[in-house]
């Protein structure tokens, strides 16, 4: 963890802006296009969603909803995050002498509720708007672009409409980065006692990077809430007597359950343990070190 200063750390707003534009542009992607596909086509398979990803275009597949959704929430989430949790983990340390990972977990869940309520929940639902809307060509309907999807949404529904299922991205967001932060420092904890080196001294860069690996991937034990969030937000209309009209975190979690048991709410947890370990390598590992590297904390 790297070492506090005093005041607020204004810098980490860039340093979250960045990172988090580096995470989706390179790896988080088409991680997330992938594990979005399977979670919205629960029957797939890991190989038929991947074959069905690259018949959209190939290689170019894999960014569906890069831009400018992913860029504008990448940008803007990333920025909330990092500056939430750094300033509430200072605070947790400072008033109530919590440790090290405590702390990253009180800020992680801050973090996380900040970022989905302040920007995430329209931009992750245009996302999984444009990722699943594919559909529609399969019907024989022309595609709408996503600025036409944006404004029909709008028209019908308003705000809440654009913001549809933001109660269950607040929700993953709280327990994936309370999650992440927390495992990653206790992987360092637990590097620091395998090497012996003392608190306060600096981890090497492959230690980070390996804790913040194990601390993504553990972290996707909560993988039933994001699917019930890709359910909600999906463009797919069911055809399902079954299926809740009027979607809430917690009936569509049943319907999920009583029609695909407990395997479809894990559906697509394969990519996203690898996209959760790259988001945390990006958030945790690196932001650690640009942080060291620009000063926002000092020593």
């Amino acid at each position: 963890m790297a070492p506090m200063e005093k005041g607020f750390s204004w810098s980490n707003i860039a340093v979250g802006a960045t990172m988090n534009m580096f995470e989706v542009t390179t790896l988080g992607q088409p991680l997330e296009v992938l594990k979005t596909q399977m979670a919205a086509n629960r029957a797939q398979t890991f190989g038929q969603a991947f074959r069905t990803v690259w018949s959209r275009g190939g290689i170019a597949g894999f960014y569906q909803g890069l831009i400018p959704w992913a860029w504008i929430e990448a940008s803007t989430k990333g920025a909330v995050l990092i500056f939430t949790s750094a300033e509430l983990e200072k605070y947790s340390m400072r008033s109530f002498g919590v440790s090290p990972a405590t702390a990253s977990l009180i800020g992680g869940v801050g973090g996380g509720v900040a970022q989905a309520y302040a920007t995430m929940g329209f931009c992750t639902c245009m996302k999984t708007v444009e990722i699943t809307r594919h559909k529609q060509v399969e019907s024989g309907a022309k595609p709408q672009s996503t600025f036409k999807v944006f404004a029909d949404i709008y028209r019908r529904e308003g705000i809440a409409g654009i913001n549809k299922g933001v109660n269950a991205v607040a929700l993953r967001q709280a327990t994936n980065w309370g999650s992440r932060m927390w495992f990653a420092r206790l992987a360092e904890s637990g590097i620091r006692g395998i090497r012996g080196i003392k608190e306060g001294e600096k981890l090497g860069a492959l230690d980070k990077i390996a804790a913040s690996s194990v601390g993504g991937a553990l972290a996707t034990w909560n993988q039933p809430i994001e699917v019930v969030r890709v359910e909600m937000q999906s463009a797919l209309k069911s055809l399902d007597p079954n299926a809740p009209t009027k979607k809430t975190v917690m009936n569509t979690f049943s319907y999920i359950y009583k029609t695909n048991g407990i395997r479809g709410l894990y559906r697509g947890v394969a990519p996203r343990v690898g996209l959760s370990a790259w988001q945390t390598v990006c958030m945790v590992s690196f932001a650690d070190q640009v942080k060291a590297f620009i000063g926002t904390s000092k020593k």
